[in-house]
């Protein structure tokens, strides 16, 4: 990971992770993106407004607990299939936690068999409690869907296949 202590305590950035994270903040239009491993955290934000702010990067121990085991495991065979496997699909923009519907209560947006039009939202991946719709990027037919209400997401993850 990007940080880690030294022996005398002080915090090491790898500068590297921090500017690949500047660069998907970027092309993904996103204002602030955060990356975890273990008990480390990596923040990186860019400022609102007209003008391009800069980059700033924040490295800090984790203060949320570690998911439980039990719903990686049941997004195991989603996440287990080469993305390869699933040409065209449209995939994640972003790391997040992927919604299939817009609230629990409600149906799902769309589901196997269901025709979609260009811009129709696919599902919500929700990153630092900001909900954001994923929209069908061409009209089609939905023919999967790769992922499970609640699963956590990577950036590029195929989510949703349409043909």
């Amino acid at each position: 990971m990007a940080a880690k202590k030294d022996s005398n305590g002080s915090m090491n950035v790898d500068l590297d992770v921090v500017r690949e994270l500047a660069g998907i903040l970027d092309g993904a239009g996103l204002s602030e993106i955060e990356v975890e491993d273990g008990d480390r955290k990596i923040r990186v934000t860019r400022g609102g407004g007209g003008a391009p702010a800069p980059v700033h990067a924040v490295a800090a121990p984790a203060a949320m607990p570690t998911p439980a085991a039990a719903p990686a495991a049941e997004a195991a065979p989603a996440a287990a299939a080469p993305a390869d496997d699933h040409a065209g699909a449209q995939k994640s923009p972003m790391v997040g936690t992927a919604y299939l519907a817009p609230d629990p209560d409600a149906a799902n947006f769309v589901s196997v068999g269901d025709k979609v039009a260009e811009g129709d939202t696919l599902l919500i991946v929700e990153a630092m409690k900001v909900m954001n719709p994923i929209a069908a990027e061409s009209a089609g037919t939905v023919k999967a869907i790769l992922v499970e209400n609640g699963q956590p997401v990577e950036f590029d993850q195929p989510l949703v296949v349409i043909a």
